[in-house]
């Protein structure tokens, strides 16, 4: 395994991160546990969960996915995990967590980060991230602003003092954001610049072979400001595994739960996920392995974040670090990309 500096940080975390999203609901505690011996066997040391998780959310499942880690890490040596988490931005459908979530203000922000901690069981983090925007931006699926839908948000000088506090308290090390836009992360270094106060060190996004907004929008920005972006569904929900396209009634996130088509139901995907598992196959690589190879390899990504509901589909997906992909293979994937250019942004 290899291993990367997280953005400005001192972190050094392995190129794929294993994530934790399944567990709790697709996963049972001991399959979860499974998962994380056998990642951390193979070099793995950056976990990455949320207090939201597991997905798709419900009052029910709340936290599970950091009690089943908690537990897992009352085994480990807390110093050999690098460990990341989020607390959830302002939700109307979200009435479980903290009363809404209302705002990513300081009470807020305190009370999930001492949730979390409980339920990992540790006293700090290496990663604390703001799950989503509290203003008013498109994200999950959505790729419009829309100034018809602005409402009462935390400043963002309120929101980094919050978190700076927590860095001098010693419960999170480092300070990161999620399903962010240029705007926002200017806002937050600009911020935390003016004020002496933490500065962000990754943005956690999507990005995949069907969404690659980031390298037009962040890249150059983060470059330029040390931020690395945590690649999050690198497989697009499964689509670029090609399962769907052998079987579009197959078993999977897709087909078992509602709620995906706002990102993945759009007009183009489907043609571009086809030409890109065709290519897989056309050179004798695996459709997964090639589209995690494709993100791992690229110079923006801090780690690429996988899940799996099972030990043959992670190990399959830790295989990718040990691929690099040939010139004339990013070429052809280019040539695909500039046909259907980031279908499911």
């Amino acid at each position: 395994m290899r291993y990367r500096q997280l953005g400005g940080s001192e972190l050094r975390v392995s190129e794929i991160c294993l994530g934790t999203m399944t567990f709790g609901i697709q996963n049972s505690e001991a399959e979860g546990h499974a998962q994380l011996d056998f990642a951390l066997d193979r070099g793995v040391n950056f976990i990455d969960t949320a207090e939201m998780y597991p997905v798709p959310a419900s009052a029910a499942s709340y936290g599970r996915t950091e009690e089943v880690v908690g537990t897992w890490l009352q085994r480990k040596r807390r110093d050999s995990v690098i460990l990341a988490t989020k607390v959830a931005g302002p939700s109307r459908n979200l009435q479980w967590i903290r009363g809404g979530p209302l705002a990513l203000d300081r009470a807020n922000i305190r009370a999930a980060l001492d949730g979390s901690l409980k339920r990992l069981r540790t006293d700090y983090v290496d990663l604390y991230q703001l799950h989503w925007p509290d203003r008013n931006t498109p994200m999950f699926g959505r790729y419009q602003f829309d100034p018809a839908q602005e409402h009462p948000t935390v400043p963002v000088a309120e929101q980094i003092e919050a978190l700076t506090e927590l860095v001098r308290e010693g419960k999170i090390r480092h300070i990161g954001l999620s399903n962010e836009h240029p705007w926002g992360v200017t806002e937050f270094l600009t911020q935390a610049d003016k004020q002496g106060l933490a500065r962000a060190v990754s943005v956690q996004n999507a990005y995949n072979l069907i969404n690659r907004s980031f390298e037009t929008s962040l890249a150059e920005l983060c470059y330029r400001e040390r931020i690395s972006l945590l690649a999050y569904s690198p497989l697009a929900f499964g689509l670029l595994t090609g399962k769907y396209v052998d079987d579009p009634a197959t078993r999977g996130r897709v087909t078992i739960f509602d709620g995906f088509a706002q990102r993945y139901g759009k007009p183009n995907v489907r043609p571009a996920v086809e030409s890109y598992v065709a290519l897989a196959r056309r050179h004798g690589i695996a459709p997964a392995v090639m589209a995690l190879a494709f993100v791992v390899g690229r110079w923006f990504i801090g780690s690429t974040i996988v899940g799996a509901t099972s030990l043959a589909q992670l190990e399959q997906n830790l295989s990718a670090w040990e691929i690099d992909l040939s010139p004339e293979l990013i070429d052809e994937i280019e040539q695909i990309h500039l046909r259907y250019t980031n279908p499911a942004p």
